[in-house]
């Protein structure tokens, strides 16, 4: 058995792999709901605001799981690491904590901005639109939500790249970094 301070506190990890879901889902849902016809009434009748409360929801997590990495005490990087690797590790995971929580902002704005917008549902509360209605504002969030969120998802590729290669390539080195997310 891992000792426990090779390992990310037990809230970080549960954090962790629920964001992995919700982000997962996220994206199925907005590729789905954006590649369907408008006249689908799915679409905008339980789609959207699914796709809403859940990057509501990512953001709470997010903001959580941020809250808690900055009190609690992390484990080393694995010793066999180059300090490339670490290097990288590093950026990668400070993207990650960046672009997780700066895409669902970018959200709420689009939603916040839209002329047309049915609010900003989060499981049975209506959350407040802060943004004036705007629709060159609306654009430009809805740009960078997506942006954002493709860069997001290329960093979580990227990550698990990184963790596939240090659990079963890099032999005979101190690298796997699985173990500390389980």
């Amino acid at each position: 058995m891992m000792h426990a301070s090779t390992r990310y506190p037990l809230p970080m990890r549960m954090l962790h792999w629920m964001r992995a879901a919700l982000l997962l889902g996220l994206v199925a849902l907005g590729w789905t709901m954006t590649s369907l016809p408008d006249s689908l009434p799915a679409k905008f009748a339980w789609m959207y605001p699914l796709h809403k409360e859940l990057g509501v929801l990512a953001f709470v997590a997010g903001s959580i799981a941020l809250a808690i990495r900055l009190r609690s005490a992390l484990p080393p990087p694995p010793a066999g690491l180059s300090k490339a690797e670490r290097t990288l590790s590093a950026i990668v995971h400070h993207a990650l904590l960046a672009l997780a929580m700066l895409v669902p902002l970018m959200g709420y704005a689009t939603s916040s901005s839209f002329a047309q917008s049915d609010g900003i549902p989060f499981f049975g509360l209506d959350l407040p639109e802060l943004l004036p209605k705007n629709d060159r504002a609306f654009a430009v969030f809805a740009w960078a939500h997506k942006t954002l969120a493709y860069a997001l998802l290329a960093l979580v590729a990227l990550h698990v790249l990184g963790v596939i290669k240090h659990r079963f390539l890099d032999r005979g080195r101190d690298t796997n970094v699985l173990p500390r997310m389980l």
